[in-house]
């Protein structure tokens, strides 16, 4: 799953010479330009030697983002807890016809002190000046305070600071903030991040004391080079999906093996012995925890049924674990889970009863029918036939659907007896992820998040696969479409599968 939230506030401030050289633009002001850019300039003053105080010229580029809206999504437990989820800084390159700078790195550190956006748009002249208005620049933090130190001030800890190598130089900036995210939703103040480049691509300069002067940046190790220029697309930028965004991605996929249940087999590896079976306590339509459970653990049982199999019956089987009471967990709001293993008797039961319970109170029966893992048997399933069974033709900006995803093998070919077999097995796919796009370009909303995170993974149960979709992500007015790719584990890759699913979405 995955989360974007968009700047609140931007602007570039620099200490560059406006065109005439002479005087610099530390005044100046560009919180509402549509283009932010990150530079350093070495050498336009004469003679560039290295003790010559005009030879550095630096941009860097203030962004802060609304916390409270990912606090709140915390609190709902839209977003998960801490170390469940990661939070990515995205910028995205903006073209250019100046020269762009390569193989360098760009730092991402922790603001500490408050500022303001401004109303200037000039990145040209540098005229758009501050004079103790309302805005920051390279001197001043916001109206009637200076920054502590020039450039803005900012923190250079552990987890307060980010790092970025550029080749090209036209690349896009993605980087792992979850450490700085998760500061902000506890105690520390959100004065959001400084982009700048580090400090061995800016600009040389040494003052004989050790320190910053006039607005000049201390910097003995700095580079004899220019890198100049790299932009980004601002948060006024009328591209929609150029905007900065910090975007939560968790993996929220859920693999319950309930239709899927297999008894043990010496064949297997212990963890594939392993079935998880889920619980889900829906009340009035919606998923709430256990009021005396919670998100505490929770235990499971399974019972063989009674003689006419439609209840739980005798004592609790033991399981792999040599216990009648396994112990779940909570996975998320009204969702709990257990991992069971069980080996089939001489005379396998054909319907096992799972009871949850804690302190004494059965909350929920459940029936699973195991399998017995066949032997000798080689299956290879490239290709399915997949269908989104409640696709709408229209969303609103302010849904998160489910998707409901039919799948099936797509060389399925029944030996059908009657009508009534004639309806194959649901097939859930076990590794699936999806991606969308705007389809009158191409352009890729949603990548396959297929790494670590595995933000695009869909889960599956009894009835088949699904998946939820922020419709917030999307620019509203356009038509967009769905691809799925499966993992193929023999080829150890992700195969896309054919089939298209085509919607809109439309203004809240």
């Amino acid at each position: 799953m995955l989360l974007r939230y968009t700047a609140s506030a931007d602007n570039t401030i620099v200490n560059a010479y406006q065109p005439n050289l002479v005087l610099r633009g530390t005044g100046s002001n560009a919180g509402r330009a549509d283009i932010v850019e990150v530079f350093s300039i070495y050498g336009r003053q004469t003679p560039p030697v290295a003790t010559t105080s005009g030879s550095q010229e630096l941009s860097r580029y203030l962004i802060q983002f609304p916390m409270t809206a990912i606090a709140a999504d915390r609190t709902a437990k839209t977003i998960p807890v801490a170390g469940n989820v990661n939070f990515y800084l995205k910028m995205f390159n903006a073209p250019s016809s100046k020269t762009v700078p390569d193989e360098y790195a760009l730092k991402i550190h922790r603001v500490t002190e408050e500022w303001q956006e401004g109303i200037g748009l000039d990145l040209e002249g540098y005229k758009d000046l501050v004079k103790g208005k309302t805005g920051s620049d390279w001197i001043q933090s916001k109206k009637g305070s200076e920054w502590s130190t020039v450039g803005a001030s900012y923190s250079t800890a552990a987890g307060d600071s980010f790092e970025q190598t550029f080749n090209t130089g036209l690349e896009n900036l993605e980087v792992d903030i979850t450490s700085l995210v998760e500061k902000w939703l506890d105690t520390t103040d959100n004065y959001g991040m400084v982009v700048k480049l580090a400090p061995a691509y800016e600009a040389f300069f040494s003052s004989s004391n050790g320190l910053n002067s006039g607005s000049l940046i201390h910097n003995p190790e700095g580079a004899l080079t220019s890198y100049y220029t790299k932009r980004f697309f601002a948060r006024g930028t009328q591209y929609f999906f150029k905007r900065p965004v910090i975007e939560a991605r968790w993996n929220d996929i859920i693999s319950d093996d309930r239709s899927r249940f297999n008894y043990s087999s010496s064949r297997a590896p212990a963890a594939d012995n392993l079935n998880t079976v889920y619980f889900y306590n829906k009340i009035r339509g919606r998923l709430v925890d256990l009021p005396d459970v919670g998100t505490q653990n929770i235990l499971l049982s399974l019972y063989s049924g009674s003689s006419d199999n439609s209840a739980p019956s005798g004592s609790a089987l033991t399981a792999y674990d040599g216990n009648t009471n396994l112990t779940g967990s909570w996975v998320s709001t009204g969702i709990y889970k257990c991992d069971v293993a069980i080996t089939a008797a001489a005379t396998p039961i054909t319907t096992l009863y799972d009871v949850w319970h804690s302190g004494g109170v059965q909350y929920y029966t459940g029936n699973i029918s195991p399998k017995t893992l066949s032997t000798g048997e080689t299956s290879e399933i490239n290709k399915y036939f997949i269908n989104i069974s409640n696709l709408k033709e229209y969303y609103s900006t302010n849904e998160t659907p489910r998707f409901n995803v039919y799948s099936r093998a797509k060389d399925w070919q029944p030996t059908i007896y009657t009508v009534a077999n004639n309806t194959p097995e649901v097939l859930p796919i076990l590794s699936a992820s999806y991606r969308a796009y705007r389809l009158i370009d191409g352009y890729q909303v949603i990548p396959y998040g297929t790494g670590s995170d595995l933000h695009t993974g869909l889960s599956y149960d009894a009835k088949g696969n699904y998946f939820t979709m922020d419709m917030n992500a999307f620019q509203p007015g356009y038509a967009y479409a769905l691809k799925f790719a499966v993992y193929d584990d023999i080829r150890k890759s992700w195969e896309e599968q054919d089939e298209t699913f085509k919607f809109k979405v439309v203004e809240f």
